[in-house]
């Protein structure tokens, strides 16, 4: 078996288009959300997002390639071109069958889809451009991904609502550790602050409707009343211990532990119980062949839904009983929102620099404390600690849970 590690990190997200610049925002606290700008919301419940600002598509691609790309993929091939640039990756030198591309998506290209449908219903069927389903498709940003780097190893694209991004990490990890890539780009991208994706999250209730910035986006606090939606990207390279210092990578830390389970209970809510989610991150911990007691921190789902938190807080006690009460636990999402399917790939770097750094992000805008929420949250302000493990969840609407366990490379 393969030891697995980090070696390369790229985000695009509301904090920030690198990687040390991204976690700096995430330990000061700076809130990524702020009022829509991408479309008009004088019709719309939802005022508030946390928007990709200042994206230039023209740093990235010549316009050309631009056009042939949803919002979401251009995300996650800008974030793969960081992850590689930040890891020092000689694409040249690579055998590229050895390489592979794992990034997911929930609902792939929305911004393409809604252009189209518009044209379909005011024009006409004839009037749909010949680029609309591979454009919108969820997969293409893998496939996409592969074709920037010339990587023709397994490629393939998670679609698990919220999970994907962590699904696609967690298989990426056992295919290095079980011999079939030396290398991976991995991770998930998504870009759904749109009109018709707004409107249904919020028609399902899902999303908060505040718009004060400060309480919109506040998981684990009794004020909570629903999710803000988040953009962007998240890629990591991972790749084999032995390469990795065959070439002399630095090395973020050491992905060591996957676990992916189902509730098989509903197709929006969390099972009360929180037993699968608990076995998610049981499955983790056991494959990375550690203590409970060296977990020093959970990068939590925290979405901000009534539901989520409490089941997922519930969850936790059940994985650690006891023990629970003396873990540092975070949700980022209280800063860069719901990133949907890319939200695992870009709270995997979050976890993978707080290893680095020792540091446990805070969950900003905290402050009313709800009855059964008692774990520490990490209320408002960062903590310097050694961070030996830490876990990252992800739990998708039809139940999909995973969790991923990472440790300090030693």
């Amino acid at each position: 078996m393969n030891r697995v590690v980090i070696t390369g990190m790229g985000v695009v997200t509301a904090l920030g288009g690198d990687a040390e610049t991204f976690f700096d925002n995430i330990v000061n606290g700076k809130n990524g959300i702020a009022p829509i700008t991408l479309f008009d919301t004088a019709d719309s419940k939802i005022k508030l997002a946390a928007e990709v600002k200042d994206f230039s598509p023209d740093a990235f691609f010549d316009k050309k390639e631009a056009k042939r790309m949803d919002r979401y993929c251009q995300f996650a091939v800008a974030a793969a071109m960081g992850a590689v640039a930040d890891g020092g990756v000689d694409v040249a030198a690579l055998d590229a069958y050895r390489c592979g591309v794992v990034v997911g998506s929930g609902v792939g290209g929305m911004n393409t889809y809604e252009t189209e449908h518009s044209k379909f219903t005011e024009k006409g069927p004839g009037r749909v451009s010949p680029l609309f389903i591979p454009m919108m498709i969820s997969n293409m940003a893998s496939g996409m991904v592969a074709m920037k780097f010339g990587l023709k190893g397994a490629n393939f694209c998670p679609v698990t609502a919220c999970a994907s991004a962590a699904h696609a990490i967690g298989e990426a990890f056992r295919l290095i550790k079980h011999g079939y890539l030396d290398m991976a780009l991995t991770g998930g991208a998504e870009a759904a602050v749109t009109p018709f994706a707004v409107a249904g999250f919020a028609n399902m209730t899902a999303l908060s409707a505040s718009d004060d910035v400060n309480a919109a986006s506040i998981p684990f606090d009794r004020r909570r009343n629903g999710f803000v939606l988040g953009e962007g990207a998240g890629v990591l390279v991972l790749e084999r211990e032995r390469s990795a210092l065959a070439r002399g990578a630095k090395i973020y830390a050491e992905v060591s532990g996957y676990g992916a389970t189902a509730d098989a209970y509903h197709i929006t809510s969390p099972d009360p119980s929180g037993v699968s989610a608990a076995r998610a991150m049981r499955d983790a911990i056991c494959e990375a062949g550690i203590a409970d007691g060296d977990l020093d921190y959970i990068n939590a789902h925290g979405t901000g839904t009534q539901l989520n938190d409490k089941y997922e807080t519930t969850a936790i006690k059940t994985l650690l009983g006891e023990r629970a009460y003396g873990v540092s636990i975070s949700s980022t999402k209280s800063m860069t929102g719901h990133l949907l399917g890319a939200a695992g790939a870009v709270e995997a770097s979050v976890s993978a620099m707080a290893i680095r750094h020792d540091v446990v992000p805070p969950t900003i805008n905290y402050t009313e404390p709800d009855e059964g929420l008692d774990l520490d949250y990490t209320p408002n302000t960062a903590r310097r600690n050694t961070v030996r493990a830490a876990l990252s969840n992800s739990l998708g609407f039809g139940g999909h849970n995973a969790a991923l366990l990472l440790k300090k490379y030693e």
